[in-house]
């Protein structure tokens, strides 16, 4: 058996939606049989915090991480950051998020999403565990604000499912945060994004599914699960000059790095 730290990572996918609940045991079991040693699964909602634990306390080499995704931030109670910290204490807990900001379908309650992240960011700040940023259609405000967070306080970062712009890229590497590459970034017209993942350094950069969503070919259109990363790696390492063992060794070390709570 391979050791972990040559297995891919799964970086953020949803194991506790609906859409795997009859097939959990074989979803995972998939996944390592396509070469996926690690994966971390998302907390949306922090009423589903316990079922999300639960499914990573139950399964070797997944650990979650926890947050009020922006879409949900109209609707969730708000979070505090004493509730954030407070799960940081279990061994498996090893982000902050996903949080961000969402104004393709939920502008209207972009002033709460903003205030969701400060918060978020503030819990990302005292416990040292990586933020978790979901970011669509509001690079303008999410540049700013990670931006002047930060020089309140430094903290860590993925911009994860990254599909923004490349002037919100090169914000966020200049803070020293990481990119994460998803399912989208190998569709065929996603050459644009390919461009921004190799301009970036090499050591900034993770893989994800976010599954049950954004399956790579020649899954598109289908449900995505952990098992698909290794085909978004493949088609992105292309695009990078990257082999596939390549690209898998450098992003699980770029995992290790940023999500050291996870390191194997």
């Amino acid at each position: 058996m391979t050791s972990e730290t040559s297995l891919l990572v799964d970086s953020h996918c949803h194991l506790d939606f609906p859409d795997f609940a009859d097939e959990l045991p074989d979803v995972i079991a998939r996944a390592r049989a396509a070469g996926i040693g690690r994966m971390v699964t998302i907390c949306t909602k922090l009423e589903n915090e316990p079922r999300v634990r639960a499914i990573a306390e139950a399964h070797d080499g997944v650990f979650y991480a926890a947050g009020t995704h922006p879409m949900s931030a109209g609707e969730a109670p708000m979070a505090t950051a004493e509730e954030l910290i407070a799960l940081s204490d279990h061994p498996k807990f090893v982000g902050i998020g996903e949080t961000g900001l969402d104004y393709h379908y939920t502008a209207e309650t972009a002033a709460r999403q903003q205030e969701s992240l400060r918060i978020h960011i503030e819990a990302a700040r005292q416990t040292g565990l990586p933020l978790i940023i979901h970011a669509r259609d509001a690079d303008e405000d999410m540049a700013r604000i990670l931006t002047e967070e930060h020089r309140a306080g430094p903290y860590r970062c993925v911009m994860h499912c990254f599909s923004s712009s490349a002037e919100l890229a090169d914000a966020a590497l200049a803070l020293g945060f990481y990119l994460s590459i998803s399912g989208i970034a190998a569709f065929p017209k996603s050459g644009a994004i390919r461009d921004i993942f190799a301009a970036a350094p090499r050591d900034r950069l993770l893989v994800e599914t976010d599954s049950p969503y954004l399956a790579p070919p020649p899954h598109r259109g289908k449900r995505n699960e952990p098992a698909y990363v290794a085909r978004t790696a493949e088609i992105v390492g292309e695009a990078l000059g990257m082999s596939l063992p390549e690209i898998t060794a450098q992003t699980s070390a770029n995992f290790d790095r940023l999500f050291s709570k996870a390191a194997a």
